[in-house]
């Protein structure tokens, strides 16, 4: 099953299953990263694996110039188009079809990349990030926000819980659709370690990498720059 067929089938849960099971920290991780966008008021910014939006219009909210996601899934999509003529006033947003490994727009054109939870998701992770390096404008920052295993042993253990028993029945009852919420945690394991994952993003040509520890590191925010 592709990344786009799973996401297209739990779409119309998405918003609710990731407030609900995330007790809603996560759109305090959002706005934390956000705050990391460097002139964000001048700032045309590009959100890689948008989804549903949430962290494009976090981005507006706080005063972005202008912002595009792109993502693979096109259900995932409609909910965002959908969120925006409803609820949004702004007309400072766009989405659209688009792959992370084959990014649709020419080089040098964002000030900033965003991604929320979407790396792990990542097929190639080099070569999206080299993609996302290309549209970059020299000095250009990455804001990255994803899941990682807490260090502290005892967040650790009941994460570990929480995540491969708990999720997945409780996404899998409300959603239909067990499978897809027993590959979160698996995606979450697979991913590199904080510091590995900095070496990658140092390998793609990143500099000046920082890391934010987020809620006992159930999360962190990556902070780079590219500086050609």
């Amino acid at each position: 099953m592709s990344i786009a067929h799973l996401f297209n089938r739990i779409a119309p849960h998405y918003d609710f299953l990731n407030h609900f099971l995330s007790l809603g920290i996560d759109k305090i991780w959002r706005r934390k990263a956000i705050r990391q966008i460097p002139d964000i008021s001048s700032a045309s910014i590009l959100d890689v694996a948008c989804g549903t939006g949430d962290f494009a219009f976090e981005a507006s909210h706080q005063g972005a110039k202008m912002v595009v996601g792109i993502d693979i899934s096109e259900e995932m999509l409609k909910l965002a188009v959908s969120k925006k003529e409803k609820k949004w006033k702004k007309n400072n947003i766009s989405f659209q079809l688009g792959s992370s490994e084959v990014i649709p727009f020419p080089d040098h054109l964002f000030d900033t990349v965003i991604i929320a939870f979407g790396v792990r998701n990542f097929a190639h992770l080099d070569e999206s990030l080299h993609e996302i390096f290309r549209v970059l404008q020299k000095n250009g920052s990455l804001v990255i926000l994803e899941f990682s295993m807490p260090d502290h042993a005892l967040v650790a253990s009941f994460y570990r819980f929480y995540f491969n028993r708990l999720l997945p029945l409780i996404g899998g009852l409300i959603s239909g659709d067990r499978k897809a919420y027993q590959y979160l945690p698996r995606s979450v394991a697979e991913f590199p370690s904080c510091d590995d994952f900095m070496k990658i993003l140092s390998k793609a040509g990143f500099s000046k990498i920082q890391k934010t520890k987020l809620s006992f590191g159930i999360a962190y925010s990556y902070l780079s720059k590219k500086m050609e």
